[in-house]
């Protein structure tokens, strides 16, 4: 299993800034694939705790009861328009694919379940310092960090 701490540990830098673009706001989505194998988005909030990367879902909703038939999923950071004549100041978008493992009832006020993230990818696309090539930096585990430019 690879952790959020794997990534930090791995590549320090890279994991702040994914870590900032996934916080900066609550709501995020979620990919799973429902028991057809046809593609379900949903809504989703996240926490990061102990290293790991969390996430709940509330009970009888769909995402969970997809999670535990098939734990794949992707989760994509909020999307955010570059500034208006300042596109290198965009902080971009992160996406993590994975494995949920159910980790329990969620404890507090919420009822749900309670996943965490076992990461087989981490994305970070953005631009360069000069906005005008796209960057996507991955990282994998065992493979490291690697860094691809586009016009």
């Amino acid at each position: 299993m690879t952790s959020w701490s794997d990534v930090e540990q791995a590549e320090p830098e890279f994991a702040t800034t994914a870590r900032r673009i996934l916080t900066a706001y609550k709501h995020l989505t979620l990919a799973t694939l429902r028991a057809d194998g046809a593609p379900r988005i949903s809504g989703i909030e996240i926490t990061f705790a102990d290293g790991e990367l969390t996430f709940g879902s509330m009970p009888h909703a769909r995402k969970g009861a997809d999670l535990l038939r098939d734990p794949r999923f992707a989760l994509h950071s909020a999307t955010v328009d570059p500034q208006e004549g300042a596109p290198a100041q965009w902080p971009g978008e992160v996406k993590v694919a994975g494995t949920a493992r159910y980790t329990g009832d969620l404890g507090g006020p919420v009822e749900g379940l309670s996943f965490t993230a076992d990461l087989h990818e981490v994305v970070h696309t953005h631009l360069n310092e000069a906005g005008d090539r796209l960057v996507i930096e991955f990282w994998h585990p065992g493979k490291g960090l690697r860094r691809v430019e586009r016009e």
